[in-house]
């Protein structure tokens, strides 16, 4: 066969020398990530303590992390931030695109403002964000002080609607990545669509939500993953902003983890709850991944 012609490399040394120089960094993913995956996930059967056991108790880890309130609370925050993360994130971040893809004057100007916050550290963000929120020096107090003495805004101190303190922190840092990546995506469409479209007679917002946004669907995935990863994985705000309070309204599943494995020395618990968090993860990640690759390999 032409494959076999004398003098063609074979498929497996095409490249060599790269993928020689990237066996460390498949080693380090197989033991670091993936054996730590694993081990995690075995010891999360165990009644570990202090240090980890092999002394196997079937699901009981399981059993009482879903029979604990404070467990099924995190997960109640973690579904109400998510879901309202994900919509205004996403909503947000493609309006401010749209209005800077109109060529507006000074956009690298208010794309570089917009962006900033994304530059913070989640634990600078979450600080800030406690001192604006609090009634007696933040927004209540501004606006008390302004004349209307009955206005009350102190969302981290309110256990009925802490978590939605704790989400306009996370949206003020994030919404600018999502902005740049929408951007990217509108930067990327063909300007000859947008002159069809005008000379059509195609209204503007008919434009965007039936030919744009299909077009853009790939930003739109990667975007969402980006989010959903990072909501699963949320701590750094809670910590900052509440420690988990008022008592335990505003507790995350990734607080909770911590704390279980380094405060209660109750490492069986917190890696059951772990667990947890990686089958959300998996849940994110999978869908993606079909739709991403198995979906091109079907059209291909």
């Amino acid at each position: 066969m032409a494959n076999d012609a004398p003098g063609r490399p074979n498929s497996l040394f095409r490249n060599l020398n790269a993928k020689i120089a990237s066996i460390p960094m498949i080693f380090t993913a197989l033991v670091v990530f993936v054996g730590g995956t694993v081990w995690t996930v075995v010891y999360s059967f165990t009644n570990s303590r202090l240090l980890p056991r092999l002394q196997f108790v079937g699901l009981d880890q399981y059993e009482r992390l879903w029979s604990t309130p404070r467990w099924l609370a995190s997960i109640e925050n973690l579904m109400i931030y998510g879901v309202l993360s994900l919509i205004f994130s996403l909503t947000i971040g493609f309006v401010l695109a749209a209005l800077l893809d109109q060529k507006i004057r000074f956009e690298s100007v208010f794309r570089t403002i917009i962006l900033y916050p994304f530059a913070l550290s989640f634990i600078v963000t979450g600080l800030v964000w406690q001192w604006l929120l609090n009634p007696d020096f933040g927004v209540q107090h501004l606006v008390r002080s302004a004349g209307w003495e009955s206005f009350t805004f102190n969302p981290l101190y309110d256990q009925s609607i802490v978590i939605y303190g704790i989400l306009i922190a996370a949206l003020w840092q994030g919404t600018g990545l999502v902005m740049c990546l929408m951007l990217a995506g509108l930067r990327g469409i063909d300007e000859d669509i947008w002159k069809a479209a005008r000379v059509d007679g195609i209204p503007m917002w008919k434009t965007y939500l039936f030919i744009v946004i299909p077009m853009m669907r790939p930003v739109f995935v990667t975007t969402l993953v980006i989010i959903a990863s990072g909501i699963v994985r949320v701590y750094d705000l809670v910590v900052a902003q509440t420690s988990g309070g008022p008592g335990h309204a505003s507790e995350v599943p990734a607080k909770y983890v911590y704390d279980y494995m380094f405060s209660a020395q109750n490492l069986g618990q917190g890696f059951a709850a772990s667990t947890m968090m990686l089958v959300t993860v998996m849940i994110v990640v999978v869908p993606w991944a079909y739709l991403e690759f198995g979906g091109r390999n079907k059209r291909g």
